[in-house]
């Protein structure tokens, strides 16, 4: 794998992915806005963990004319409960997630983005890596759900491992 990609935090987004330019805003101020960036995968579970990226990501794609990708992956693992019983359906997952994330398109494109989703299925780390390779993104963009250490541990970080993994600029939003 290819070394990791430039970590960043919501708080430095626009001078930390290289290549800044700048905008007008509202009553003749300018506003750095990164260069070079076309396509932007918004990687998200829907959860309020993610709220936050959506509107980052929604942000820079306005900011900088990028096409928004919003994904959402269904994980079959977290479908079932200990012992095998069914929590849902992967039919029933697939229609909740494809509604909240034609939601966060119709958001986008209020906004003046053009945006697009996928719903994929498997691992999410996995998935989100694989989406941003095949849609040739240039940046991802990820909630973190700030778990402690047990929670990391059990669960492990979706965030911290496309961080890591990624050939891309990841930019990681704190809940």
């Amino acid at each position: 794998m290819e070394p990791a990609a430039d970590q960043m935090t919501a708080n430095e987004s626009t001078l930390s992915l290289s290549g800044v330019g700048e905008v007008k805003s509202g009553a003749g101020a300018t506003a750095p806005i990164p260069a070079g960036i076309h396509r932007l995968l918004l990687a998200t579970d829907l959860s309020a963990a993610s709220e936050r990226a959506a509107e980052e990501a929604i942000n820079l794609a306005v900011e900088s004319g990028a096409q928004l990708i919003v994904l959402s992956v269904i994980d079959p693992g977290r479908l079932s409960l200990p012992g095998g019983r069914i929590l849902r359906r992967v039919d029933q997952e697939r229609s909740r997630i494809e509604t909240g994330v034609q939601m966060l398109v119709s958001r986008a494109m209020a906004a003046g983005a053009r945006a697009a989703f996928l719903v994929w299925e498997g691992d999410p780390a996995e998935a989100i890596l694989a989406a941003s390779d095949a849609e040739n993104v240039d940046v991802i963009v990820l909630g973190s759900h700030r778990r402690g250490l047990l929670g990391r541990l059990v669960l492990g970080s979706t965030s911290a491992r496309v961080s890591e993994q990624a050939r891309r600029r990841v930019l990681v939003v704190p809940r």
